[in-house]
């Protein structure tokens, strides 16, 4: 009876886990925002960004050169050509074997997320950081960071969305508060629309895994 309660507790439990964590993003989000709206950077912000540069010349981050290469390639797989690449590759592949509603699924996510990003931007107008001299030139707004939020949203949803889909297990300048913001939205939004997909199979409306 007891091994049968707990079964049930844990599937409870694991059932209301995605929610729960969206939840705990959310409120990661809505923490940061909160000190965004005091205006200009958050002491965390200030403490972070002069940790990794020279204390007697700020414009110079610490490390060898190339490590500033590394951390740019690295970057680079978040930019909006790699990102629109990808997107564009796997929903092709998904409207190829004939998931057609599972390969648009995941471009109105992207596209929503994308858009939802923006607006966020637009409200918050949280001009980019001036506390040390800036490795590219951006002159669009901070904060939450579309750069992280989109990176979150496309490989999070296209990773999630394609294992439901198969039924086999087989530097741009941003202030830290920009970034967490930018992961814990896009994180949140991934994730939510992960479970309107899991929604949406289990009511017909999107193809299920096939092997």
């Amino acid at each position: 009876m007891r091994t049968t309660e707990s079964r049930n507790a844990a599937r409870h439990l694991k059932s209301w886990a995605p929610t729960l964590f969206v939840a705990v993003l959310l409120f990661g989000f809505a923490f940061i925002a909160l000190g965004v709206t005091e205006g200009g950077p958050i002491a965390f912000d200030r403490w972070l960004m002069v940790a990794f540069r020279h204390a007697s010349d700020l414009s110079r981050p610490i490390g060898p050169p190339w490590l500033l290469d590394v951390v740019r390639d690295i970057t680079a797989l978040g930019s909006t050509a790699v990102l629109a690449l990808l997107v564009t590759v796997v929903t092709t592949f998904l409207f190829a074997i004939g998931k057609r509603h599972a390969g648009l699924f995941v471009l109105t996510t992207v596209l929503s997320g994308a858009i939802l990003n923006t607006l966020l931007k637009l409200a918050f107008a949280r001009a980019r950081p001036d506390l040390v001299a800036q490795l590219t030139q951006v002159s669009t707004l901070s904060f939450p960071s579309g750069h992280a939020a989109i990176s979150a949203v496309c490989y999070l949803t296209l990773g999630l969305m394609l294992a439901q889909t198969q039924a086999s297990r087989s530097v741009r300048i941003h202030l830290p508060s920009d970034v967490l913001a930018g992961w814990c939205f896009g994180t949140s939004w991934a994730l939510i629309c992960q479970m309107l997909m899991s929604y949406f199979q289990r009511t017909g409306r999107i193809e299920q895994p096939s092997d």
